[in-house]
């Protein structure tokens, strides 16, 4: 089982160096970070692009990426280690690999004439053809595209002409090539460069897709032009409003003839144009910085029908991704956007969707790193803050529950290679880099307040601010110095080092001492409080450079360090001695770090792109994780958060990871109500080899005091789930945390809280920090106001601001829905402001509230005499005349729609609670059910999400609503701990179950102690003696009472008689016609605990062979009546296997199960062909069968979905034996260390069928 779970994942950004890094096709868009690529689809059922996968084969940056025309999951990308590759996205894998491509490919695209060409050209040319398959595979020289006198900037293929090519050159002129012509090279310069040497790079190039001559080119000065390729003619230039504006991506709108889109490079203004006017048809600023790529997706994307059906997630975008309201159109009111969706690519990285008609972001990933993520830290008083440092020269800050950026540091810094929180909450982050030395940001005012040049040009790998003494920093640098100074630049100690210094950790425990770490392949040790420059320890050992190095901070004097030999030692420092070695990685260790609460325990990442988990008294390795697709760099966690973990890396992603597992044993020991010297200890006590993990840190030490609930949870909502757990159990509302408004709310509270938050909004200016980067203007905060309001139903406060920012249409059209004397009220105002400015659209105002004489005065003070008659007589014969305001009866409909909209809520929760099950979040799913008081689909959906332990402290706390989960979730626990070291922890689990007889019989039964230790056991469990039980199964089975029988025989000491008395049963019910999946379940169920070493004795074969095939049967009954959808075939056919495989006397046949199959599937799935009459009337005898006794049970059905399921990662190169397909998230190897299934499907298993899909007679314990 893994130890360390993949809980969240902060995508890189779009790298904004090369040209032709964005690339759409289908319902997939794709854009390239430096050395990764990220492939998003939409999610037809909610109607959202989600991250499929992430391909990182290229070692170097990545410089163009082409999708097939005609194959929707190939794409090509070259990089610049002169490899192409060309990618298969739906089977996540490489299809075939050109390594020389003799010269960096700078652009390119799929042959016209083939969809197994690929054609890529270097900035010198030629254009090389790569047939990677077919007939003769190879690369050919294009006849003509070759010797060009400039550099290539980019080329594109004609979609319809055959054959026919542009080429885009640096001096600004194009290169037109086609069959049966003469070539063109060098044409078509912008006129203001003819004659001169001036360089004007093509930007981008695109041919009109309606036409087999134009073509679009964008000139990096000399803005926009549409050309003719035959003729060799300027046909239109386009004109921009400003001669600042400049443009580097360009794209036509496939929906809209003669339409296109560019963006500007220096601020993200998304120009519309049209090519038959020379002026753009409008414009929307879409973010403060420029666009770097366009790309507008061909098909048009299916909106939900039922819009009700498709929660909106918080779209969490910052302030410099203004998708501000559409502009008033001036000179062009009746223009609407054609529709279709523009993949924007950002110069800072941002990356996102725009919907061009609704005018709207459906998708934006606001600011990513673009390149190698160097260090990661949590903020020392908030562990949601991240900050990271990048060789993109910034530091980003990021709220790790919503995977957002909220701050970035201002300008280019060259390479960070370090950062340090400073201590506490002074808000500050120090900085490191390649070549300028160190520097202070002062987060909070957003500026650069201190530099530290004392390192010269030299590169700075490490910077430290220590959290002892809050006024030193300590930097080490390639200049072989370490230098300790205060925080306003005075030298306290510069320690010479023979060779670069690349680490340095201050200790935990002593606030003089320093460790380094340094290239002659020794860590040393100084003491500050003396005056001597040299080291008071040096420890040799290490076989290449020590990078870094870390102090344990729960055991003094212990301290790790990470070097280029591939080992991680440990150093005692009170010996002078290394006491233990880690080997494992195969490449340079990086990051390293210590938990801060199980004092063994050490995690390291390396080049090998693996991250490791340590036993440090044994050095045994607890897990590897091979999730990141290069190395890794950085590792960190908060210490209120000890078991959530931050890790980053060259493939410029930062992953999130719960270490939980590692520690569940505690949890329990906590639930089974253990003292507490079996969770919390001292250092010593858990040092001891293969003792049971224990807490020793600081935070559980005060949590222990407070014996308050840990205040620090893993992202993924579980505070935000125990704030509900509160909230139903009845606790004050005002003991809510501050954080409890921002999640998912009860449903008494949504109302009160978000009310609030809209007068905030109205009245406070919000803060710099926090506010994401920079703050909304008030017209936008007014405006966010008036929408929450207005959602709210609360339409009289909409109104009022709505009228505030000047739009009194809106708040006229809907003034009614407040009442009829409010709307007359709200247009007496307007008419009256009107008025004042004399404005001539203050008269239907007027006569539409009947307001006559207000009317007369206005003309009559104008000398509009007759008009003034006119009103007046239109008055008299009652054709103007106030709207009727008299109130209606509504309270006996009330109590009826009441009804109706509180079931409309509960299913919306249930539609939203399913979104965020879908999307790997179960604790979120949690949540919405608990908003609404649903006890039992919340634990159900914990349960599903196999958060076990955490569903069964929520069910205990609930209490009575929740017992029968509690209950199912309990012995799920139990199965998981029926492992050597934990059967204890097992029977206390099952002890807290009511009716656990039969559960400590199973328990008992699958003990595989000595003879005197299952004693023990029975005695324990209040169960007869093994002795004793062989002569009461005799006379229950002279009683007549089957069941007690077969229980009894399983605790005998010849429990495989067992098998006899239960298969001979169950086969004998299966002969009749009217038997029930839950008649023969319980005893097949009873009968599975059969101790495995006599299951699988030789004596046992043919009864082991039935109990297989039963239990095969009956757990596909079982997948289909839970909706396991995806194990049911898997099922069926390990029966059917197991049957061919041995002759055997059972009341199934093979030809019965495929009919039974055939039948599920066509009547179970929709969209197919039509079910046979033959079939429904199979399917309907399965459903008989199927009937629960207890319709309880329903609550638990639903496919599993552990968490990180959707989360891609680099290493998903299982294949499934089910399927033979690329397992997507978590992966459970089987027993014979081959095969693999998926880790959700190994779940749904377990629970219906418990023995191993191999067919070994083994268990399989997925939990």
């Amino acid at each position: 089982m893994a130890k360390v779970k993949q809980v969240g994942l902060l995508a890189a950004g779009c790298q904004p160096w090369n040209k032709d890094v964005c690339a759409a096709s289908g319902d997939r868009f794709a854009y390239c970070a430096t050395l990764a690529i990220y492939i998003y689809q939409l999610d037809q059922q909610y109607n959202q692009f989600k991250l499929r996968s992430i391909m990182s084969e290229h070692k170097k940056t990545i410089t163009a990426i082409s999708w097939c025309p005609d194959n929707p999951d190939l794409f090509a990308s070259a990089s610049a280690d002169n490899l192409l590759i060309v990618w298969n996205v739906a089977e996540k894998k490489a299809v075939a690999r050109l390594d020389n491509t003799k010269g960096v490919p700078v652009s390119v695209s799929w042959c016209w004439n083939s969809a197994d060409g690929v054609a890529f050209v270097s900035q010198r040319g030629p254009l090389y053809v790569w047939a990677y398959r077919g007939p003769d595979p190879g690369v050919t020289v294009h006849k003509e595209a070759h010797s060009f006198l400039s550099d290539i900037c980019l080329f594109r293929w004609h979609p319809t002409k055959k054959g026919k090519l542009v080429f885009g050159h640096t001096d600004g002129s194009l290169s037109v090539f086609q069959p049966g012509s003469k070539s063109q090279k060098h044409v078509l310069r912008p006129e203001s460069l003819e004659g001169t040497d001036e360089e004007d790079p093509v930007s981008a190039l695109e041919w009109d897709p309606l036409s087999s001559d134009y073509l679009l080119v964008s000139n990096l000065h000399n803005g926009i032009r549409l050309v003719d390729s035959e003729a060799l003619t300027c046909i239109t230039s386009f004109c921009f409003p400003s001669s600042a504006a400049s443009v580097q991506c360009l794209a036509w709108v496939p929906s809209a003839p003669g339409m296109f889109i560019t963006g500007d490079s220096q601020v993200g203004v998304l120009r519309v144009w049209n090519v038959s006017r020379s002026t753009p048809l409008d414009s929307f600023k879409l973010k403060k910085t420029g666009f770097h790529a366009l790309h507008v997706l061909h098909s048009p994307l299916s909106k939900k029908a039922q819009s009700s059906n498709s929660p909106s997630k918080n779209q969490h975008t910052s302030s410099t991704s203004e998708a501000v309201p559409p502009p008033t159109l001036s000179q062009n009111r009746s223009f609407s956007l054609p529709p279709g969706h523009a993949v924007c690519c950002f110069m800072d990285g941002g990356v996102g969707l725009y919907d061009m008609g609704a005018k709207k972001w459906d998708f934006l990933r606001d600011l990513g790193h673009v390149e190698t993520i160097f260090d990661c830290k949590f903020k020392p008083d908030d562990p949601n803050l991240l900050a990271t440092a990048s060789f993109d020269g910034t530091i980003k800050i990021w709220d790790t529950n919503t995977l957002t950026a909220v701050n970035t540091s201002p300008g280019n810094e060259g390479v960070v290679y370090s950062l340090s929180w400073a201590p506490g909450d002074l808000n500050c982050i120090a900085g490191a880099t390649s070549r300028n030395g160190a520097f202070i940001w002062d987060v909070r005012k957003g500026k650069i307040i201190t530099r530290f040049n004392e390192h010269g040009k030299n590169g700075i790998f490490c910077i430290s601010w220590s959290h002892k003494d809050s006024k030193r920093i300590a930097t080490c640098s390639g200049d072989g110095f370490c230098i300790i100074r205060t925080i306003d630049g005075k030298i306290l100690h510069k320690y010479k080092h023979p060779a670069a210094v690349f680490g340095c950790d201050w200790s935990q425990n002593n606030k003089d001492m320093i460790a380094t770490g340094c290239e002659d392949k020794n860590v040393r040790v100084y003491y500050l409080a003396t005056s001597s420059d040299q080291p008071l320890k040096v420890f040799t050992g290490h076989l290449a450079k020590v990078f870094h190095v870390r102090w344990s901070p729960l055991r003094e004097g212990i301290l790790c360090s990470g070097s280029d030999d591939g080992t991680v030692r440990i150093w005692d420092y009170t010996q002078d001695a290394c006491i233990n070695v880690l080997s494992g990685h195969t490449a340079p260790v990086r990051g390293l770090m210590w938990n801060t609460e199980v004092p063994y325990l050490l995690i390291s990442g390396s080049w090998d792109y693996t991250i490791r988990v340590w036993d440090t008294r044994d050095g045994t390795c607890l897990d590897t994780v091979y999730d990141h697709g290069a190395d890794v760099y950085g590792l960190t966690c908060h210490q209120s958060r000890p078991f959530t973990m931050a890790s980053c890396s060259r493939d410029s992603t930062v992953r999130l990871w719960s270490l939980t597992p590692l520690i569940s044993p505690l949890l329990l020991n906590v639930l089974t109500e253990q003292p507490w010297e079996k969770v919390i200890g001292n250092t010593d006590m858990a040092m001891v080899p293969g003792a049971p993990p224990l807490l020793c840190g600081k935070v559980s030490r005060d949590v222990k005091q407070e014996l308050d609930k840990l205040s620090g949870d893993p992202p993924g909502g579980s505070s935000n789930l125990w704030d509900l757990v509160f909230v139903i159990n009845g606790q004050d509302d005002s003991l809510l945390p501050p954080s409890y408004s921002k999640g998912v709310m009860h449903m008494k509270h949504l109302l009160k809280f978000k009310t609030s938050e809209a007068q905030e909004l109205t009245i406070v200016k919000m803060s710099k920090f926090g506010g994401g980067i920079g703050a909304p203007s008030k017209e936008e905060r007014l405006k966010e106001a008036a929408d929450i309001h207005l959602r709210l139903g609360q339409i009289q406060r909409y109104c009022e601001l709505m009228v505030e920012l000047g739009q009194w249409e809106k708040a006229l059209s809907v003034a009614p829905g407040v009442s009829m004397k409010y709307w007359k009220k709200l247009m007496q105002r307007r008419a009256d402001q009107l008025m004042e400015e004399d404005n001539d659209d203050a008269i239907p105002f007027c006569i539409a509230t009947g307001d006559v004489k207000k009317l007369v005065t206005f003309f009559t003070r104008r000398g509009q005499l007759l008009e003034a008659l006119l009103i007046a007589q239109g008055a008299c014969e009652g054709n103007i005349r106030a709207p009727q305001t008299n109130a209606v009866n509504h309270s006996s409909n009330d109590v009826e729609k009441r009804q109706q909209f509180h079931s409309l809520l509960h299913d919306v929760c249930t539609e939203l609670a399913e979104w965020y099950f879908q999307d790997g979040c179960s604790v979120l799913a949690a949540c919405c059910h608990l908003a609404v008081d649903n006890v039992k689909l919340a634990m159900a959906s914990l349960i599903r999400g196999n958060e076990l332990e955490l569903a069964a402290c929520v069910g205990l706390v609930l209490g009575e609503a929740a017992n029968q989960s509690t209950a199912y979730c309990l012995e799920l626990l139990a199965r998981k701990y029926m492992t050597p070291s934990t059967w204890t922890l097992s029977a206390d689990l099952l002890q807290m179950i009511p009716g656990n007889h039969v559960l400590l019989v199973k328990l008992c039964a699958f003990y595989p102690g000595s003879p005197a230790e299952i004693q023990q056991l029975h005695q324990r469990c209040g169960l007869p003696a093994p002795e004793d039980c062989g002569s009461l199964a005799e006379e229950a089975l002279k009683n007549g009472d089957l069941f007690s029988a077969v229980k009894l025989q399983l605790l005998s000491s010849e429990p495989e008689g067992a098998l006899q008395i239960g298969i001979s049963h169950v086969k004998e019910q299966l002969l009749g016609s009217d038997w029930t999946v839950d008649v023969v379940h319980p005893i097949l169920d009873l009968l599975s605990y059969i101790r495995t070493e006599r299951l699988i004795m030789t004596k046992t074969t043919e009864a082991r062979s039935e109990l297989l095939i039963l239990c095969g049967y009956i757990g596909a009954l079982l997948a289909i009546r839970r909706n396991y959808a995806s194990i049911v075939p898997a099922l069926y056919e390990y029966t059917s296997q197991l049957m061919k495989r041995r002759e055997v006397s059972v009341p199934l046949k093979i030809e019965q199960l495929s009919t039974e199959l055939d039948a599920w599937r066509s009547c179970s799935q929709t969209g197919g062909i039509p079910p046979t009459e033959h079939q429904r009337e199979e399917f309907s005898i399965l459903q008989r069968r199927l009937q629960p006794t207890d319709p309880a049970v329903l609550v638990l059905s639903g496919a599993n979905y552990v968490t990180g399921s959707n989360l891609p990662s680099h290493s998903d190169l299982q294949l499934s034996c089910f399927t033979g397909q690329r397992i997507q998230g978590p992966v459970f190897l089987l027993e014979d260390n081959k095969s693999a299934i998926s880790l959700n499907d190994a779940l749904m298993w377990a629970k219906v069928n418990p023995f191993s899909p191999l067919g070994t007679g083994l268990r399989i314990n997925p939990f």
